[in-house]
């Protein structure tokens, strides 16, 4: 498309920034709407979202936009988040070609011999923590090994909410601090800090607070030392598994070695993705034996699973682009409301008048982290909330001689740690989807997020990780 052409590039200016007043009563608008729809009136959430696109749609047309403009802006919200909707694409197919290739099915039939129920919360955080880290995606450990951690806490009797909020604590650890991560690069770039500051100044409250986290976990898990299955249902788990599917490892497991291994290298998220797909479906058709419509169509839509055991073979029913449908529309319509808040210059006069009035450093960071918050459930996204946060933040840091990477790090914690606890985000919306549970019921056990924003404010309060360095006036 010709420069000319494209709406994106010539994005209008405010014919007058909102007052603080009128700043307040739109957001709030939108808030009340959300909080009402969804715990009061247990509304459909893109019905609520619809209402507030046309609120605020409302509020920017009294500040002087035309229509045309207020859908540019909602275009522009949209687009900013188009790798995260090509990414929610992939992980359907991802998913599906897992199923229909095995790979799956194997994680579930060594899984389920190695996760003791005692231990069973702690290993899964280790392992999640682990593949984020390697893999810089919370998405695609969700979408791979949090399928299969489910299966397998369902077949012991873990309550699914507890064993998603912990599936959630290690997927969000690597994707904070992964280096391959792009929340992790974005927020280090956004800042204006390098990426290994950036990481390594969040080590000083991510390290401690997944100590905690792994403690709670273990302790969580005694209670469930007695739920391990029979054996005899662990043979008959093991049969129909070995009956559906050749159960090679190095056949079935390379699908997902590729892909971890090309994220290692640091291709993007698209190709590794793209690359474990089509090999899954190469093994699918080649070493299954299942016919090829039938696996092109599962990327589509998955069918259930054929090993005769209910709840396994609707684990493996899962996946495909379709089952995405309702959260990737929800996360559409979320963002263009998101593009009209930031755009229309509403939250950006909120966050500038709370700015204004900060004395203390504390005081700064609790801010920082609680814009964070706001910007993901106000836009939907925290690729935006990230950018808009460090655009706001960065000269009150610089003022107080803070190091950049305490900004990255207040930032992400914020918006990163927060973003899978709203229900509307398109992280919020893409794990309840995946995992099947929702988001306000595994958002209390989602410890990692919950509690390192909490251990961030307590350090900040004594003064602890708040570094002063050269970079504060670059």
């Amino acid at each position: 498309m010709a420069e000319s052409d494209s709406p994106l590039e010539d994005l209008p200016t405010a014919r007058h920034m909102p007052s603080l007043v009128h700043a307040i009563i739109c957001c709030g608008g939108v808030f009340s709407l959300i909080s009402l729809g969804l715990f009061a009136y247990q509304t459909s959430i893109h019905a609520i979202i619809f209402l507030a696109l046309i609120w605020v749609s409302v509020q920017a047309r009294w500040l002087g936009y035309a229509f045309v403009d207020i859908r540019h802006m909602m275009d522009d919200g949209i687009t900013k988040a188009l790798p995260a909707i090509y990414i929610f694409l992939l992980i359907g197919m991802v998913i599906a070609s897992f199923m229909q290739s095995g790979t799956i099915a194997s994680l579930l039939y060594y899984g389920i011999d190695l996760l003791n129920p005692t231990i069973f919360l702690a290993t899964g955080l280790i392992l999640c923590s682990f593949m984020s880290v390697a893999t810089g995606t919370s998405w695609g450990t969700v979408g791979t090994i949090g399928v299969v951690l489910i299966g397998i806490g369902d077949a012991i009797g873990i309550p699914l909410p507890l064993v998603v909020g912990m599936i959630v604590s290690g997927a969000t650890f690597g994707d904070k601090l992964s280096p391959i991560s792009d929340t992790t690069n974005l927020a280090a770039m956004s800042a204006g800090t390098s990426l290994y500051r950036h990481i390594g100044s969040m080590l000083y409250t991510t390290i401690p607070t997944f100590i905690l986290v792994l403690i709670i976990f273990i302790v969580w898990g005694l209670q469930y030392g007695n739920n391990a299955l029979p054996k005899n249902h662990v043979d008959e788990i093991h049969a129909a598994l070995a009956d559906a599917y050749q159960l090679n490892p190095w056949v079935t497991l390379s699908p997902l070695l590729l892909m971890f291994g090309l994220s290692i290298k640091r291709y993007t998220a698209e190709v590794s993705m793209s690359c474990s797909i089509m090999l899954a479906m190469l093994i699918a058709i080649a070493y299954q034996g299942r016919d090829g419509v039938d696996v092109i169509n599962a990327l589509w839509l998955n069918s259930a699973g054929t090993t005769g055991i209910e709840n396994i073979d609707d684990l493996l029913g899962r996946g495909g682009v379709y089952s995405m449908a309702w959260t990737l529309l929800l996360s559409i319509m979320a963002l263009a409301l998101g593009g009209i808040l930031h755009h229309a210059g509403f939250l950006r006069v909120l966050l500038v008048h709370i700015i204004a009035h900060i004395q203390r450093v504390s005081v700064l960071i609790a801010t920082t982290i609680a814009s964070g918050l706001i910007g993901n459930m106000a836009m939907g996204e925290a690729y935006i909330s990230i950018i808009l946060n460090c655009q706001l933040f960065k000269s009150a840091y610089q003022q107080r001689r803070l190091d950049k990477a305490v900004l990255s790090r207040s930032v992400e914690e914020g918006s990163t740690l927060t973003s899978g606890l709203v229900p509307w985000t398109t992280t919020g919306t893409f794990y309840a989807a995946t995992l099947g549970i929702p988001t306000l019921d595994y958002a209390p056990y989602a410890l990692l997020n919950l509690l390192n924003p909490v251990i961030s404010l307590g350090m900040a309060v004594f003064g602890i990780g708040l570094f002063q360095g050269k970079n504060h006036t670059d």
